[in-house]
């Protein structure tokens, strides 16, 4: 294949239809086909990244290996297709606009008039093109957020047009939209995709492929209806009913040819249909799984995108345990001594979720101090692990005014402190330890049992760090701390290594599980709640 072939995702009638799962559903199939793919995310939004937005507004900020804040769907990228994503494989609008006044700022524009077209424009062509030019890829997968109609949409809508006219048969569009049930009339209806895709034809853009959304089954005569007044053929517009688990989505859209449609409408060879065989299994296994494990997730935002990888590294670790693991989330301001018992009693195993502020801590830690007690099964992430280090402090080393310095600058027990390099930091976007960095495990711990390794690399976001100072009191009263960062030093787990499992990681592991390539840490975590569930049964 000589050069690269660019497929676009728009959205049409509703948000949160599922592009993202779209996208990533084709990557899967084209990469299972032996095609070198990327996906990368274009959001209409002006803030530069989502990492200074509320998750209640976005919902969990993902981050890169490169140390890029990213929308959530980079997520689903990496996990279906296994991929690593950069901060090339997301950009906003605010990217978009500041790249082109840094430019005119610099005089590179030689006194022009800037205005959408051709400079906006040329900037969102430029950012997808670079990907292909970049890294040689066969097919680069561009999923534009939003939906057809919002204004803020309008400038990537007419790059796709230029960009398609540009390259042909090289480039194609794959157009989501929605056909709602009338419970009433019992009908399906199809005219809200019609003034989608006329919405889509009035800028310039004919769909090639579309692929309708649905909580009913759709027979031929509506996939018909719609080739017929879309301006589509019959076998280009494709089904995307509601499924037990958003991994039968590749499954459903291959049996219905999507990845072969795509091929013949770009020239490619179609060639013998892949076997999918390891992503099978796992779905195999995934139903097989009758058991239940209960998982508590304590955090503060009661939102389930706002925790979304961690909800999935648990659901595949229980996938691979031959459970099926049920989270309850259990809101950590709502948490306090007289009532934690009736809350976590009844979990197999409990995670301490990330965030930032103060508002759900006391929650947390009268979490991790009931877990410790009673020895649950507990996974501390990012803030998760500090509170469990405060908790440890307070209850364990007795100093009651143990805190963290984000939430009391004035403790002299400041067990979670300020990194150095942060201090002088006030712009908030884009300024945390974020990314990838090494991590020394030490011998004959739990955590190097568990990774079967010395040395780890896994993706950060924080301001905020384990104090040495107090590490030796730490390491006497039975907390160890038991990987740090080689060059900084930093404390990066903590573990108690007397209990079940007490762990917490200063890192974010659930960026890294895949389905294919579940996180170690979750599979163990898992696998120690499953046995500690089994043998409150047997008592």
């Amino acid at each position: 294949m000589a050069q690269t072939k660019y497929i676009f995702v728009t959205g049409g009638v509703a948000s949160s239809l599922g592009k993202g799962i779209i996208s990533s559903s084709i990557g899967k199939l084209l990469q299972a086909r032996g095609y070198n793919i990327t996906i990368q995310k274009f959001d209409p939004y002006i803030n530069i990244d989502p990492g200074t937005l509320n998750p209640y507004e976005h919902g969990e900020c993902y981050v890169t290996e490169d140390g890029h804040e990213a929308d959530l769907d980079l997520g689903h990228y990496e996990r279906f297709t296994g991929i690593k994503t950069s901060r090339e494989n997301n950009l906003t609008t605010g990217r978009i606009y500041k790249a082109v006044i840094d430019k005119e700022r610099r005089g590179d524009y030689l006194g022009k008039t800037i205005q959408v077209i051709p400079h906006i424009t040329d900037e969102i062509k430029r950012n997808v093109m670079a990907l292909g030019l970049k890294d040689d890829y066969d097919f680069v997968i561009t999923e534009i957020g939003g939906t057809v109609g919002d204004i803020e949409g309008l400038p990537f809508l007419e790059s796709i047009r230029q960009l398609k006219r540009e390259l042909g048969k090289r480039a194609l569009c794959v157009h989501l939209t929605y056909i709602p049930y009338l419970a009433a009339a019992k009908e399906l209806k199809t005219k809200p995709t019609q003034h989608s895709v006329k919405e889509l034809q009035s800028v310039g853009i004919q769909p090639d492929i579309i692929v309708l959304r649905t909580e009913h089954y759709l027979n031929d005569d509506i996939r018909r209806k719609v080739a017929n007044f879309c301006n589509v053929d019959f076998e280009a517009v494709v089904q995307s009913i509601d499924m037990p688990t958003i991994y039968q989505v590749p499954v459903m859209m291959q049996e219905q040819g999507l990845d072969a449609t795509i091929l013949k409408k770009m020239g490619e060879k179609v060639g013998e249909k892949p076997t999918l065989g390891p992503w099978k299994n796992f779905l195999m296994r995934r139903e097989k799984a009758k058991e239940i494990v209960n998982i508590g997730l304590v955090g503060k935002y009661d939102l389930q995108d706002a925790y979304k990888s961690i909800l999935e590294s648990l659901s595949q670790a229980g996938t691979y345990n031959d459970f099926k693991t049920q989270v309850t989330f259990i809101n950590s301001e709502e948490i306090d001594s007289s009532n934690v018992e009736e809350k976590l009693s009844n979990m197999d195993g409990i995670v301490i979720c990330p965030g930032f502020g103060q508002r759900g801590i006391e929650g947390k830690i009268i979490a991790t101090s009931y877990s410790r007690k009673h020895d649950i099964p507990t996974f501390g992430i990012c803030l998760g692990m500090q509170m469990m280090v405060i908790e440890f402090a307070r209850n364990v080393l007795g100093y009651e005014d143990a805190n963290s310095r984000e939430m009391d600058a004035k403790t002299i027990h400041n067990v979670i402190d300020i990194m150095e390099d942060q201090k002088n930091i006030t712009n908030m976007g884009g300024t945390m330890r974020l990314g990838a960095y090494e991590c020394v495990l030490k011998k004959g711990s739990r955590v190097q049992k568990i990774y079967n390794l010395d040395i780890i690399q896994e993706r950060h976001r924080h301001r905020y760090e384990f104090n040495g100072k107090f590490e030796k009191e730490f390491e006497d009263a039975g907390m160890m701390c038991t990987g740090r960062n080689p060059e900084s030093d930093l404390v990066e787990i903590v573990e108690i290594p007397d209990l079940r499992w007490y762990i917490g990681t200063q890192f974010h592991p659930e960026y890294s599980s895949t389905v294919l390539h579940p996180h170690p840490l979750f599979l163990d975590f898992v696998k120690k709640s499953i046995e500690y569930r089994n043998s409150k049964i047997q008592k």
